[in-house]
């Protein structure tokens, strides 16, 4: 097609999908790499929080079963991961000290990590959010979040992101119903409020989220088809006082092309802001552990 054709073309579609309240298309994913990461730790896997220094050279990482995994990260000359070392691990404790157990009260889904180096985590099951000073620590817990008719067991607190003034964001893994938005909760200055929603399409659930340094706020959402297996999609939102003001569709991937992308990890590598998603094997034998990257071209 001749160049004049295609970019009237584009420019049609462009303005077509915008007149449709469509995501705007401003930037897209360049895909990376991906690693399948291996350990012979009975308590590896269930990966479903991750963030990465901004120097793409170390690495946390929470199971959905109380444990937190932390080291470093070994790349080739084109950025890809290489090798995953495991420095550390620790058994997520309860606010009396005690060791969480799975389940109910150990259901631990989002992380987020301050300036400071708080480790931040989000819980479903007894929705909540605590912080710990170091991975050791008894946990230091919140005030609960208001009650919402989302928060239902399982479908609760998948998401967890901090922004650089230090405010929390959470959003729940269900909505109230299928054409209901997604709550968006915030707790900034020592109290939670809610003051976004975030649209809900087809069968898309949030299960990871960060704030990257161009202070986007990055949404992974993954989408379940039976047999067919994960899909995964990412997108970006800009907020202003009275909601989203902007939203941006990045990456749709096909169903089994990844494995389940639950956890996200946005950070600058130099070139560009990059995306580093980890997947939930759910200890299961017929999934696996991925790391997935990709590079924003604007």
């Amino acid at each position: 097609m001749p160049h004049s054709r295609r970019s009237t073309l584009i420019a049609a579609v462009t303005a077509i999908l915008i007149t449709a309240g469509a995501p705007t298309p401003a930037a897209t994913l360049d895909y990376i790499g991906t690693y399948v990461w291996t350990d012979d730790d009975p308590r590896f896997g269930g990966f479903s929080g991750i963030e990465i220094t901004d120097d793409g050279n170390s690495f946390h990482a929470v199971s959905d079963r109380t444990n937190l995994f932390w080291g470093s990260i070994e790349r080739d000359n084109a950025g890809r991961i290489r090798h995953m070392n495991i420095a550390g691990r620790a058994h997520l404790k309860a606010s009396g000290g005690e060791q969480l157990a799975k389940g109910y009260l150990g259901d631990s889904e989002g992380l987020a990590i301050g300036d400071d180096g708080r480790i931040w985590i989000s819980f479903e099951g007894l929705n909540r959010v605590v912080a710990y000073p170091d991975p050791d620590a008894p946990a230091q817990p919140l005030p609960r979040p208001p009650a919402l008719p989302e928060l239902r067991p399982n479908q609760g607190f998948e998401s967890l992101a901090i922004n650089a003034e230090g405010a929390l964001y959470t959003i729940p893994e269900r909505s109230s119903g299928p054409d209901q938005p997604f709550p968006v909760l915030r707790f900034k200055n020592g109290e939670w409020d809610q003051p976004f929603t975030i649209r809900r399409s087809d069968h898309w659930l949030p299960v990871g989220s960060d704030i990257g340094p161009d202070g986007w706020f990055y949404l992974l959402e993954r989408g379940f088809q039976g047999l067919l297996g994960f899909s995964s999609r990412v997108s970006r939102f800009h907020f202003d006082e009275t909601g989203v003001a902007e939203e941006q569709l990045l990456l749709e991937t096909r169903p089994l092309q990844y494995d389940n992308l639950e956890g996200l990890s946005v950070w600058h590598d130099g070139e560009g802001i990059r995306l580093t998603m980890i997947s939930d094997d759910n200890f299961l034998f017929v999934q696996r552990t991925e790391l997935v990257e990709y590079r924003l071209r604007e």
